[in-house]
C-alpha cells in the first residue's frame, strides 16, 4: 500500500508541473482532483492531454490497451495511470540511492 509521504511527493511532483494545486493531498483527493484535470483537458485540449502523458513519461502501450478494454472513465483511468507512474519513479529513486551507499572501492 501506498503511504501518505508518497503520495505527498507524487502531489508535490504534479503541482511543480502545473497539473494540480498547490494543496497537499490524500490519495483520493489527488486522484479527484487529477481526474477532473484530465477530465477537462479531455473535452478541451487534448494536445495539451498528449504532451502531459508525454511529460510524465506514461506508457502510450499501457495507456491504449486499458482504454480499449474496459468502458471505465477515461479521465479516472489515465489519473490512476499518472499516479502509478509517479509512484514507480519514486520506488526508483530509493533503488538507486540505496546503491549510492556502496563503498567507494566496491564501486564500478
Amino acid at each position: 500500500m501506498t503511504n501518505s509521504e508518497d503520495i505527498h511527493q507524487v502531489s508535490d511532483q504534479l503541482v511543480s508541473l502545473n497539473i494540480v494545486d498547490g494543496k497537499k493531498y490524500d490519495y483520493q483527493s489527488l486522484f479527484d482532483n487529477l481526474a477532473a484535470k484530465i477530465n477537462h483537458l479531455i473535452n478541451t485540449d487534448f494536445s495539451a492531454l498528449v504532451q502531459l502523458l508525454y511529460t510524465l513519461d506514461i506508457s502510450e502501450l499501457k495507456l491504449k490497451s486499458i482504454l480499449a478494454n474496459t468502458n471505465a472513465n477515461a479521465a479516472q483511468l489515465i489519473a490512476t495511470l499518472i499516479i502509478e507512474r509517479q509512484l514507480e519513479k519514486i520506488e526508483s529513486r530509493r533503488a538507486f540511492k540505496k546503491q549510492e551507499d556502496i563503498p567507494e572501492n566496491e564501486r564500478w
